[in-house]
C-alpha cells in the first residue's frame, strides 16, 4: 500500500519550520518535531537546508553561546536560567549531530551507488 505524497507550499513549509523552532526551543528532539509536523525526519531536514532564512532568523533570536562557570549557592531563578541555557545548548548539539549523521548517510549512499556502477561496467 503506497501513500500519496503531498507537496507543501513554501508558505506552509515556512510556517512549519517556525513551529519546529518553537518545539525545538521546548527541548523536543528531531523525531518528535517531525512527527508533530506530520513529515519524515529527512523531509524536515531537507526543508531546513532549503529554507536557511528561517534558520537565520531563529539563530539571531538565540543568545550568543558563552562559557558558564558553575557557581555554588545559586538562587532558584539562576538555576532555572542555567537549566534553560543547558537545554538550548543540548538542542543545538542534537541538531548538529543529526545533520552530521544525515551527511554521513548521503555519502555512504553515494559510495554504494558508485560501487554498483563500477561493478556493472566490469560485467
Amino acid at each position: 500500500m503506497s501513500r500519496k505524497k503531498k507537496r507543501h507550499t513554501s508558505a506552509e513549509i515556512t510556517t512549519m519550520l517556525d513551529e519546529a523552532a518553537t518545539l525545538g526551543a521546548q527541548g523536543r528532539n528531531q523525531r518528535e518535531i517531525a512527527q508533530a509536523l506530520g513529515v519524515s525526519v529527512m523531509t524536515f531536514h531537507r526543508w531546513r537546508k532549503a529554507h536557511p532564512e528561517t534558520l537565520i532568523s531563529r539563530a539571531s533570536s538565540e543568545p550568543e553561546a558563552r562559557r558558564i562557570v558553575p557557581v555554588p549557592n545559586l538562587s532558584e531563578s539562576q538555576r532555572r536560567g542555567r537549566i534553560a541555557e543547558l537545554q538550548l545548548e543540548n538542542s543545538r548539539l542534537r541538531r548538529l549531530v543529526t545533520d552530521l549523521l544525515l551527511e554521513k548517510m548521503r555519502i555512504e549512499d553515494d559510495a554504494e551507488r558508485y560501487r554498483g556502477d563500477a561493478a556493472l561496467k566490469k560485467a
